[in-house]
Parts: structure tokens; C-alpha cells; sequence
């Protein structure tokens, strides 16, 4: 019986997608690389991040490079952040998980400086029980250690909790973690590539819910 939800931020709980895109773009017309579609820029998404730029940029990246990738990446989604909205269902959905007495939190691998604001500025902060982001200054690694961290920090049983993301990498975080796990569409990978993960597979944070409580 789960009791507890950890949300993902990016492409879960925000539509950034536009913001994403515009983003890597910057990286692409940084290094010399025609921009990408939102199709192409699913079909390479990867964790870790400096795999995905290296098939697009078509080089590998050393860590000077990839410092720089990151920045420039950051840079751009930053200054578009304030055009992002709450994905279809947000806040309605996390009022009625609270509302069933059950409890939740959110693991992002953005930045913690930037996430917990922002999250703030959306009005969501009185819905969870942790926030947790990224501490470091360079992104783009796997989400495993840091669910393990943020479970422990709050006492939490495994086996009462999922983890609804986005990505493969929630996925994969949520096996070794020893959690469930769900899947949603509406961000950085294509169906196709999640559906590979053999978690549930839902187009919305709605659609995610009701599994639970089926």
C-alpha cells in the first residue's frame, strides 16, 4: 500500500519543455551544431546528461568542456524559467494526495538554490514533507544516490513509496532504491524508451495517481 509519492520536478510536476529545448539549442549554436527538434533532442536523452550532448555535438566532451555545456545550458533555462508553467492537474492533484491523508516529497536533479524558490514561487512548498536538489555546481548525473539520501533523511520504508518521473533514470533510481515506480510522458523521453523500463507507463500526473489508488 503505497503511502508515500516522491515527485520529480523537471518535465513531471513543470512544463518546462520549451524551456529545455530553447536551452540545449544555446549549446548546439554554441559549439557550431544546427539546433534540434523536441523529437531529436528525446531520442538522445540520456543520464548521464554529457552522453546526450556528446551524440549531438558528435565529440567527446572532457570536464572543461562539459563545465562549460552545463553553464551555457543553465544560463539559457534560467532566464526562460519565468515562461514555464505547472504541468495539466498541478496543484489540484498534490491537494488531493494530501487531502487522502497520505504524505509526499520532491527529488529534483536541478539545482537546490534554484528549485526550492521556484517551487515556492508556484505555491507548492506546503505539499511536501522534503524538498531536495542538486548541491553540486555541475548537473547531468544519476538520481540513485540522491533517493537513497532523501528516503533515509526522512524515515521512510521503500516498499511504501513511489517515485513518478519522467525519465528512464527515475526508474532506474527506483529499482535500486527499492521503490515503485511511474512513469510519465510529458517530458524528456519518448514513450517508447520508458515503456523499455517495464514500470508503468501514464501521460499524466492524473493518470499516474489513479493507478495508486486502483
Amino acid at each position: 500500500m503505497i503511502s508515500h509519492v516522491v515527485w520529480d520536478w523537471n518535465g513531471t510536476l513543470l512544463n518546462d519543455n520549451d524551456a529545455v529545448l530553447t536551452a540545449v539549442n544555446a549549446v548546439c549554436a554554441d559549439f557550431g551544431r544546427a539546433g534540434l527538434t523536441w523529437a531529436e533532442w528525446q531520442a538522445v536523452y540520456a543520464r548521464p546528461m554529457r552522453v546526450s550532448y556528446q551524440q549531438i555535438l558528435e565529440r567527446l566532451l572532457d570536464d572543461e568542456e562539459w563545465a562549460r555545456v552545463d553553464k551555457l545550458y543553465h544560463e539559457r533555462y534560467d532566464a526562460l524559467l519565468h515562461t514555464c508553467g505547472l504541468a495539466a492537474g498541478v496543484p489540484a492533484e498534490l491537494q488531493r494526495w494530501a487531502d487522502s491523508g497520505r504524505t509526499q516529497s520532491l527529488l529534483s536533479m536541478w539545482f537546490h538554490a534554484r528549485l526550492v524558490p521556484t517551487i515556492e514561487h508556484f505555491g507548492l512548498t506546503g505539499y511536501f514533507t522534503r524538498i531536495d536538489g542538486l548541491a553540486g555546481d555541475v548537473g547531468g548525473g544519476s538520481k540513485t544516490e540522491s533517493l537513497v539520501r532523501h528516503l533515509e533523511a526522512q524515515g521512510l520504508d521503500p516498499a511504501d513509496v513511489v517515485l513518478i518521473g519522467d525519465v528512464v533514470d527515475d526508474a532506474v533510481a527506483a529499482q535500486a532504491a527499492g521503490t515503485e515506480c511511474i512513469l510519465v510522458t510529458t517530458g524528456a523521453m519518448a514513450p517508447a524508451a520508458l515503456e523499455t523500463t517495464g514500470v508503468p507507463v501514464t501521460n499524466s500526473v492524473q493518470e499516474a495517481l489513479r493507478l495508486l489508488d486502483a
